[in-house]
């Protein structure tokens, strides 16, 4: 698609619906303002048709896998309907399962628990927290951050060529950083990882929102995501790809829905013959609700068309970072460098300011949402800004001379609901701020910044 087209196609112009594009908020220095929501990498609004899809359903709710009653059976179809649709939306394989969790952070430490013994797991330093913890009771070698993708596909290959051939191992990867927006080499991770006999998860939570994922053509071997931030509401995530290690596994909660068969032993005790289906991790109750509306998203998403969603959120990327390039007091963050592909996930510092500071002062005198910190990302940005895990910034007075780093970092983040008019709004909010200063007073408060009333 080029880039004249893009331009041309009134539908790259246009963000989707989502909750909350018309909520207005109060700023210190008087007045409200429409909020602009640009912290889509913690968790992107609902899409408004999401959110239509779980009212309409809502009435009709009942029992799952339980009931004989005509609410129970529609529940139950529309529960396993959305398990093929989120199938058919990340290309699974026939033999693929799709597990229905809580969040990436859920699936990941489902998969954790169900790694063979003596697993070696071989992790990247510069993983969000959810994809970088789960594995300490294994045996987990965490890779130095990469510079370039190939030196992340060179690091991965003399990893893995240490390791005993034989053993089972695990590589784990992001799709998109949450920190950079950057795209990570995942099929070249994942065809290093083949080569030397080990599987692949793909964390795919800051990826799949943006750029379409498909499990047989990246070759990986498990994908896992978070629907809020894939525009559905809170509450449920997904574990898609290979059946066998998971089948294997314990359950991952014992209870009614993961158990086929319960029986009394004659010494008091009981058996239990657990489901080998993806119901085998899914015990108790499950979210219907959660499931359907990622699944509703998965539909939107795919009928809105990646090749116009991934032209319009380029557009807006190259608009933030040249604005942002505008700004010497302002300093990028990145891995890869400017050239990098990425998504709408954008982390910078400001010379002479706290950035916890300089995220108040957005949001109290703008009404712009972004996040300030180290993202849940902590060994990645603290590479980035070069600075000692021993140290931490207040909020009261800038946290660094010019010159001097920066202790945590800013992030701006967007997708398919944002409007070019939010973009635009925090650019001109960044130059008054570094130029003119903030117009209110802030203090600390429960170690964030607020303004001061």
């Amino acid at each position: 698609m080029s880039h004249s087209s893009v331009v041309a196609d009134p539908s790259i112009c246009s963000p989707l619906p989502v909750l909350g594009r018309d909520v207005t908020v109060p700023l210190v220095t008087g007045g409200e303002v429409t909020y602009a929501a640009l912290d889509y990498a913690a968790s992107a609004p609902a899409l408004q048709r999401v959110w239509d899809d779980v009212a309409a359903y809502a009435p009709y709710y009942g029992s799952v896998h339980r009931g004989a009653g005509y609410l129970s059976q529609l529940s139950t179809d529309l529960f396993e309907n959305a398990r093929r649709t989120v199938a058919g939306f990340l290309g699974c394989r026939a033999d693929d399962q799709v597990v229905f969790t809580r969040s990436t952070t859920d699936s990941l430490n489902l998969l954790a628990r169900a790694l063979p013994a003596d697993c070696r797991v071989f992790v990247f330093e510069t993983e969000h927290h959810a994809s970088l913890l789960p594995w300490q009771d294994s045996q987990v070698t965490y890779l130095d951050a990469p510079r370039t993708p190939q030196q992340a596909v060179r690091t991965l290959e003399r990893a893995l060529a240490d390791r005993d051939p034989h053993g089972p191992a695990l590589v784990c990867v992001t799709g998109a950083s949450n920190v950079t927006g950057e795209l990570w080499p995942v099929r070249e991770l994942a065809a290093a990882a083949h080569a030397h006999g080990a599987r692949i998860v793909l964390d795919a939570a800051q990826l799949a929102p943006h750029h379409p994922v498909d499990i047989a053509d990246l070759d990986v071997d498990w994908v896992a995501f978070s629907g809020h931030k894939l525009y559905a509401p809170f509450g449920a995530g997904v574990l898609a790809g290979r059946a066998d290690w998971l089948r294997a596994a314990e359950p991952y909660l014992a209870g009614g829905g993961a158990s086929r068969k319960v029986t009394r032993r004659t010494d008091g005790g009981v058996d239990v013959e657990w489901h080998e289906s993806a119901a085998r991790h899914e015990a108790g109750s499950p979210n219907v609700i959660g499931a359907y509306a990622v699944a509703s998203a998965c539909k939107a998403l795919t009928e809105a068309g990646w090749a116009d969603l991934v032209a319009r959120e380029q557009r807006l990327i190259e608009r933030v970072r040249t604005g942002l390039a505008g700004i010497p007091q302002v300093r990028v963050l990145s891995l890869f460098g400017d050239d990098a592909p990425r998504v709408g996930v954008i982390s910078f510092v400001v010379e002479g300011w706290n950035s916890s500071h300089f995220a108040a002062a957005l949001s109290a005198e703008y009404g712009i949402g972004v996040r300030d910190g180290l993202f849940c990302a902590h060994p990645l940005v603290r590479t980035l800004l070069g600075t000692d895990p021993q140290t931490q910034g207040e909020c009261g007075a800038p946290e660094a001379a010019p010159g001097e780093k920066s202790l945590n970092a800013i992030r701006v983040s967007f997708g398919a609901g944002t409007p070019d008019e939010h973009v635009e709004r925090f650019l001109t909010a960044v130059r008054e701020l570094v130029t003119e200063g903030a117009k209110w007073t802030y203090r600390t408060e429960d170690g964030r910044c607020v303004p001061a009333v």
